[in-house]
């Protein structure tokens, strides 16, 4: 059975007044459901990460800070979005919904987060909207508790997985792939495992080429006991922040190929969404809900 990370806080963290594109992580489920792609029972809902576990991947005296609401101011700036115990609760379910997720992938091969791919959080720091890294706060948990002894991260939003790079910078039981925007956010990158930079406005094509070329490689060479996908759908052609030229037929073959060889390696795969940008929502929840549906189809 596909299992779902969602919780109620996802959707809705800020005060009444605060404008920010939170509202697809409500409605990604309705859409699910509605269309009868998934039922209530394919949801559940995440506790919050202990912080014990926290600590595995983030330092103390950043974690201090969140945790007392104490952070400085610039460092609120950077992550750019009002500090609030709501919203550190939300970022603690969202990393335990992805630690749960990965019990269920271990179980049915695949899970999801409705939300996720947390990925700008470095050790020490929040940015672009994140404040602890979902997947990499679980991948710490499973390598601290001898459930996998080699891990692969696949990051396919627009922006480079900067803060996931830094944090297992010295790791070398988890690689980091990153395919993102040359020329976009974060504009001080840091160096993944492997980063294949891409230009503005890049085709379907050449995109699916690339990745199609390097995955297969990449996984034979790596041989991982457990994958982490991120599935950012900023890789639009309609998304405001995104830069490329990508199609949401594109975006789902993209889906479909990474879940096709998580199967044919028979890899478990923990799935968050990241981002997506673009000015009419439903683009944005009708290409994030294409990630489901091919899990489905697939899986299922």
């Amino acid at each position: 059975m596909l299992k779902i990370a969602y919780h109620p806080l996802y959707a809705h963290p800020l005060p009444e007044g605060h404008r920010f594109p939170m509202l697809k992580y409500e409605l990604i489920p309705q859409q699910l459901l509605h269309q009868g792609v998934i039922a209530e029972e394919n949801l559940f809902a995440p506790d919050m990460a202990d912080e014990a576990t926290i600590l595995l991947t983030h330092s103390e005296d950043y974690w201090r800070h969140l945790r007392d609401l104490t952070l400085p101011a610039a460092m609120e700036r950077r992550i750019g979005l009002p500090l609030s115990a709501r919203l550190v609760e939300r970022s603690r379910r969202i990393s335990g919904g992805t630690i749960k997720g990965c019990h269920y992938a271990f179980e049915h091969g695949i899970a999801f987060n409705a939300a996720g791919g947390t990925h700008h959080a470095g050790t020490n720091w929040g940015e672009g909207f994140c404040l602890l890294n979902d997947q990499a706060v679980a991948a710490n948990y499973l390598l601290v508790n001898n459930l996998v002894s080699n891990i692969l991260i696949v990051d396919l939003d627009v922006h480079q997985g900067n803060g996931t790079a830094q944090i297992f910078e010295h790791e070398p039981r988890v690689f980091t792939f990153s395919m993102h925007g040359a020329n976009n956010f974060p504009f001080r990158k840091e160096r993944s495992d492997l980063d294949i930079p891409l230009p503005d406005h890049i085709s379907d094509e050449a995109y699916l080429d690339i990745l199609y070329d390097t995955l297969p490689k990449l996984i034979a060479q790596q041989r991982p006991g457990f994958i982490f996908y991120l599935a950012g759908v900023d890789v639009l052609k309609t998304d405001r922040l995104g830069k490329f030229d990508l199609s949401k037929e594109a975006c789902k073959a993209r889906d479909r190929f990474v879940f096709e060889q998580c199967i044919a390696n028979n890899i478990p795969v923990q799935v968050s969404m990241g981002g997506g940008y673009s000015p009419d929502i439903k683009d944005i929840v009708e290409a994030h809900c294409n990630t489901f549906r091919v899990a489905v189809d697939l899986y299922f």
